[in-house]
């Protein structure tokens, strides 16, 4: 018997976007993705029949509508669809497109043909993992890290989904980058494009785990840390970086709306950091910041 699969979609203020990937992660739902509906954004995500019937939808709404008065919107609108394993294997992939993000990076769905550019090509498959370069905080740590990259740093990054941000310092020539999140999907996700790109697993250390789980992995502090969660995330683990940082170490943090960006700031210098330069798309921004 044929597979089915629900298809979840949501219409919301683009400003929600992340927060909104982050509820769905919660939730279970797998293989999302968004694009732009004139003023609004439409995101799609999937689980199986099976599977949504375990989950409780109205809380999820009633999850989503709570972030949005929070930060003064319009409660998103749901919608529900069933699919068959074939289509829902193929839906989400129709709205990904090649893209050219910062100066240096075309960022290539993998199942598309290789286009003909000077430019550094990152070829990816998310799969179930959030992080394909479409959204605004992903894009700002592309560009924050082409100004931070050289052949001798060795960089930790934390949650890190597809492993896009782990390739891009690879690709700009860093020497290794320790991956890791709480997510196994997002393990998977990573290994798979790390050979993608054509990575060694010398170079791309990908595990299952946060923070102490990179302590336990590295044999020195680290030059560099890229962080694209959710700012509550990141205020959380802030103090946990010193583990694993010397005097020098800088940092990209991202998924922190503008409005967050002060209660973020307060919690590194508590612990020995300081924003140097804060980059901006829209409602977010990424921080880059250094040991004090």
């Amino acid at each position: 018997m044929t597979n089915t699969w629900c298809e979840l979609q949501i219409v919301c203020n683009p400003v929600l976007e992340e927060t909104v990937f982050w509820q769905l992660e919660q939730f279970g739902f797998r293989g999302m993705a968004s694009e732009k509906k004139g003023d609004v954004c439409l995101i799609r995500a999937y689980l199986s029949s099976q599977e949504v019937q375990a989950v409780d939808l109205a809380a999820l709404l009633q999850k989503l509508s709570e972030n949005a008065t929070s930060m003064g919107l319009a409660a998103p609108e749901m919608h529900q669809r069933s699919l068959d394993e074939e289509d829902w294997a193929n839906s989400w992939k129709q709205y990904w497109h090649p893209q050219e993000i910062g100066d240096r990076f075309l960022v290539n769905p993998a199942w598309l043909p290789t286009p003909d550019t000077e430019r550094i090509i990152l070829r990816l498959d998310p799969g179930v993992a959030f992080g394909t370069g479409n959204h605004q905080t992903t894009q700002l740590c592309l560009e924050a890290l082409e100004d931070h990259i050289n052949s001798e740093a060795i960089i930790a990054d934390i949650g890190c989904g597809s492993g896009i941000l782990s390739i891009a310092a690879l690709l700009l020539g860093a020497s290794k980058v320790y991956a890791v999140d709480v997510d196994p999907l997002a393990v998977q996700s990573t290994a798979s494009n790390r050979e993608l790109n054509s990575i060694s697993p010398e170079c791309l250390i990908v595990e299952q785990g946060s923070v102490e789980q990179l302590v336990s992995l590295i044999s020195a502090p680290v030059d560099g840390i890229v962080c694209n969660i959710l700012a509550e995330v990141i205020i959380k683990l802030i103090p946990q970086w010193n583990a694993i940082a010397h005097a020098s170490t800088w940092g990209i943090l991202s998924g922190i709306l503008v409005s967050q960006a002060q209660a973020v700031n307060d919690t590194l210098n508590q612990q020995g950091w300081r924003v140097t330069s804060q980059l901006q798309k829209q409602d977010w921004c990424c921080l880059n910041i250094r040991r004090t």
